[in-house]
């Protein structure tokens, strides 16, 4: 029980909910003991607190078309308004859950109980306890994070490639910082050569300024022009890596499966269909457990006299005696005296009725199943071909782009060259006018300037890269790290389904075992659930899923053991295995964190005895239990426990 959330009471108010005209009551903290005999409000109440808390299983009073349940709790006031319109019922108000799956399916344990209902009718247990799970996000999210794993190790790989390159570059470096010593002590010594022979020539300021700046004119432009170059290989590279990436992109693209247009819409349509549908059959079945619970209470009614108290006088009473079969009752729609098996008899069909519609809501389940499953793979269909058509044209864009790079720089190298040759050629004008040899060295120096820029331009550019490699190696701890909790996150997500199962498993077991010893069922050495794996198919394919494998072990007076079925307990040990399943899967979605109240109703199977014990074991998990009993069954409890006689 969350102790933090507990309250001391709630206190209801109800109208036209079920057979209640109005009422207001308490509900006091631990455990609530609603006893009565049969047709007296019980269930009604039950569905009030139901449809305060969120539940749509509450139905509206025969002769009302509008109902109303408010719960006062915790300082809070939660309401809930249910109207009949066209023949449906909408419901409107603030209650106390936005979702109350969870809560329907594991603390509102009525007769009509789902989770109950699934084990005297054998069905798929694992798909009730895994109902609440939206495996679908869980899914999308498993695939979020594997995009973004794949995009860390495209990462990482890229730096393992760098890191690979680093030596090269580091040796490339040193060759080039020993290059540029070189040239320099050759200019070093050319320049000295040269200023010993300007010493010796006379040669005109004009002359030699004119020599000089032609040179320096000449040196800028091979400078650009060797820019030009690298810029352009750099282009060159890129346009062809842009290529073959495009040309994977539209491999990738091609090799799409085809998705029918409005494929997903036509999905989507059929899941809402068949939701609705189901809706519809789950309403039945909440009709037809009131119908037959509530002719089953005349039934009863009719055995214990209920209706000779009815009798205006001793007279009517001895004639209707002498006209009548000592078995017979008056039927609640038209009033005429019927025989009692004949109700039996439409009850038994009504109950075949409500099992048949249950296996009708199991099939449904399993075709939502397939169909959510057909959903998320047409929706990561789609995604992954939305994501090629943005890189293609991303692509595209780019490669223009580079193309269009490419040609202006290769329009900007050919005018460099045309104009480097204009330059040598003035040079070589400036050597037949002065000396001859002076002007060579001049000329030898100007291309050793004009090589020690390459190489120093080299040495940059070779610097650059080590140094942006270094940055990025650096965040290679970082990416691995992230990459590791993404490891850990995918693992999380993918073992919740099964840490969910497991514990709902461990759980149904343990309290299986604990309970089977505390109401003492001789014959029944033990009750216990195995998850096994089985190859189903789900549309076109076969998967492997996980199933939840109920095993009954009996006990022979002589301590032989062997494997009997549901079908062949006792009404009350599949009672009480419905309701302990029902705990397991309360316990393993946490409901008590969401909802303080848990319901019982319907245990009129189990002995008074056991019953006691049985409300005993429940109460410790939850802020608030309610259990509905009949008089003599709520006899058996202990006096200390808040009770509500009428409604």
């Amino acid at each position: 029980m969350n102790t933090e959330q507990a309250e001391s009471k709630g206190v209801l108010s109800v109208s036209n909910i079920g057979g209640i005209d109005e009422t207001e009551l308490t509900v006091e903290s631990g455990i609530t003991i609603l006893s009565g005999r049969n047709a007296t409000n019980r269930t009604s109440l039950l569905q009030s607190i139901m449809a305060a808390l969120g539940s749509d299983n509450a139905s509206i009073k025969a002769d009302a078309d509008e109902a109303h349940v408010e719960l006062d709790i915790g300082g809070e006031t939660y309401t809930r308004t249910l109207q009949r319109r066209n023949g449906t019922i909408q419901t409107s108000g603030d209650p106390y859950l936005e979702d109350p799956t969870v809560a329907d399916l594991f603390a509102f344990l009525l007769e009509s109980n789902e989770t109950r209902r699934a084990v005297v009718t054998d069905a798929n247990l694992r798909d009730i306890i895994m109902r609440p799970v939206d495996t679908d996000e869980i899914q999308s999210e498993i695939d979020q994070l594997l995009d973004e794993r794949r995009q860390l190790s495209d990462e990482l790989d890229e730096l393992d490639s760098l890191k690979n390159r680093l030596p090269s570059l580091e040796e490339e470096r040193t060759q080039l910082q020993n290059q540029i010593e070189e040239k320099q002590a050759e200019l070093e010594d050319l320049e000295a050569d040269i200023e010993q022979r300007d010493a010796d020539v006379e040669q005109s300021r004009d002359d030699k300024a004119e020599l000089e700046n032609t040179l320096e004119d000449l040196r800028s432009k091979r400078s650009d022009l060797e820019n030009a170059r690298y810029e352009l290989e750099t282009e060159e590279d890129s346009l062809e890596s842009l290529q073959t990436e495009k040309q994977e992109v539209e491999d990738d693209y091609e090799n799409l499966p085809e998705t029918p247009a409005g494929d997903l819409d036509e999905i989507e349509s059929k899941i809402d269909q068949l939701r609705a549908e189901k809706q519809s059959l789950e309403s039945e079945v909440n009709e037809l457990q009131s119908v037959i619970g509530f002719n089953q209470d005349l039934l009863e009614d009719a055995g214990n006299g209920t209706f000779d108290a009815l009798q205006t006088s001793a007279e009517s009473e001895e004639v209707t005696d002498e006209l009548l079969p000592d078995d017979t009752v008056t039927c609640w729609t038209c009033g005429s005296d019927v025989e009692a098996d004949q109700i039996e008899t439409t009850v038994e069909k009504l109950q075949d009725l409500s099992k048949d519609t249950v296996s009708d809501i199991n099939d449904l389940d399993a075709e939502l199943d397939d169909l959510k499953e057909q959903r998320r793979e047409r929706q990561d269909q789609q995604r992954t071909r939305e994501r090629l058509e943005r890189r293609q044209r991303e692509l595209e864009s780019e490669i223009e782009d580079t193309e269009d790079r490419i040609e202006t720089l290769a329009e900007r190298r050919d005018d460099l060259r045309e104009e480097i040759k204009t330059v040598e050629e003035e040079v070589d004008e400036l050597e037949d006018e002065s000396n001859e040899e002076l002007l060579e060295l001049h000329k030898e120096a100007n291309q050793l300037e004009y090589d020690l820029g390459s190489l120093e331009s080299d040495l940059e550019r070779v610097e650059d890269n080590i140094s942006s490699i270094e940055e990025r190696l650096d965040e290679e701890s970082d990416l691995e790290s992230r990459r590791e909790d993404i490891n850990d996150e995918i693992e999380e997500l993918r073992t919740k389904i099964e840490r969910i199962e497991q514990q709902a498993i461990e759980g149904f077991n343990e309290h299986m075992d604990t309970v089977l010893e505390t109401l003492d069922y001789q014959n029944i050495a033990r009750i216990w659930l195995e998850r096994t794996e089985q190859e189903v198919r789900e549309g076109r394919r076969k998967v492997t899923k996980s199933v939840f494998e109920l095993h009954i072990i009996r006990q022979t007076e002589s301590g032989t053991t062997y494997e009997d079925s549901i079908t062949n307990l006792s009404e009350s040990e599949r009672e009480v295995t419905g309701l302990i399943f029902a705990l397991a899967g309360y316990l393993a979605h946490e409901v008590y964190e969401t909802v303080p109240f848990m319901l019982l109703d319907s245990l009129e199977a189990i002995d008074s005895d056991r019953i006691s014990r049985l409300v005993d074991y429940f109460a410790g998990y939850s802020d608030f239990l309610v259990v509905a009993l009949l008089t003599e069954d709520a006899q058996a409890l202990d006096d200390s426990y808040h009770r509500i006689t009428e409604i």
